[in-house]
């Protein structure tokens, strides 16, 4: 007979891991197209607005849906988790402010002003993705806020947000054509070295932070099912960079494989941290079970859950399927 009081933490902790992962992916492309707008030209922004405009706001559902989880399922770990990150995550809301703000005032502004709401933008995609950067190393190295580990989540902001631009300039390699599609070419291959730098580091601290960690990556035979992983990861990377440098002179129905290769190296990142901390919320400090709220909150949830969440997907990938092929000429 299924144990509720086993399974049903182990299921939101699988679905609160499963929407940060895709909010990460989604959103993670349009922050990085944020950042890559400093780059460009005034007719170049509005094209890279136009690629994420139909998808940028629904993409942050997937947070809003992992926090939820996060504040109902596991009561006990939420409340350590955001005392211990309460700056960095009022930061990261002032920059997704900030971002939406500027996303609409740049299209009612008068042309002298709207080189200005372009550049709010650009410094609210940036001031979010450093945020959840920080709040990353921090999870890693266990919440606690030494020099060491504060300088560590310094170094991962800067890594995550070299990985969203990359993200975001494979989107525009997706998603446009002609000279904007090569400038974006040119981000990646330039983004995609600091985001390599990034999951190395991430790599490197998470076993020195944690002995059970370091013990479940080097003992026998562990070992070997951790190995795949920075394996294909390296491969994937390495893959990207190859298909960015023939891209568009190979045609241009391959332009989605950069993409992709970039969306395979977060999945394997993501797997590889969850299989380092599992069963933990907390790193060494609190299991999914010693976090999880009463057995009866988590069955109304599970009831709830079961609606919202086909209904996210469904309109996630109906919207997807209606913008697809390239970007035109923004128009309001």
């Amino acid at each position: 007979m299924l144990d509720l009081n086993m399974f049903l933490p182990l299921l939101f902790l699988g679905l609160m891991g499963l929407a940060m992962l895709i909010y990460v992916i989604l959103d993670g492309y349009d922050l990085g197209v944020g950042v890559l707008m400093h780059w460009a030209s005034p007719e170049e922004k509005d094209r890279m607005i136009a690629a994420i405009g139909p998808f940028w706001d629904a993409n942050e559902t997937w947070l809003v849906l992992g926090v939820g989880i996060l504040l109902v399922a596991f009561p006990m770990a939420q409340g350590a988790i955001l005392t211990a990150l309460y700056l960095p995550v009022a930061l990261m809301l002032a920059g997704l402010i900030l971002r939406g703000v500027a996303f609409d005032f740049r299209a009612k502004a008068h042309a002298d002003h709207k080189a200005r709401w372009d550049r709010l933008f650009t410094l609210g995609s940036l001031i979010a993705g450093l945020a959840q950067g920080f709040m990353l190393g921090m999870y890693v190295t266990g919440l606690d806020y030494t020099p060491h580990a504060m300088a560590f989540a310094a170094v991962v902001a800067v890594c995550l947000v070299a990985g969203y631009a990359l993200l975001g300039a494979c989107w525009l390699v997706l998603k446009t054509e002609g000279g904007l599609q090569r400038k974006a070419i040119q981000w990646g291959k330039r983004c995609l070295k600091w985001a390599g730098l990034g999951i190395a580091l991430i790599s490197i601290a998470t076993p020195w932070a944690s002995e059970r960690v370091a013990s479940r990556w080097f003992n026998m035979p562990e070992f070997f099912l951790m190995l795949p992983i920075p394996v294909m990861t390296a491969a994937l990377l390495v893959g990207a960079y190859q298909l960015l440098k023939r891209l568009p002179r190979v045609n241009d129905r391959w332009s989605w494989a950069p993409f992709a290769c970039v969306v395979g190296v977060f999945v394997l990142a993501f797997h590889g941290l969850a299989y380092s901390v599992f069963p933990y919320l907390i790193m060494d400090r609190m299991t999914a079970w010693q976090g999880a709220a009463s057995i009866e909150s988590l069955k109304i949830l599970a009831v709830g859950t079961l609606i919202v969440l086909p209904a996210i997907l469904c309109y996630t990938a109906y919207s997807y399927y209606v913008f697809r092929g390239k970007a035109r000429d923004l128009v309001y």
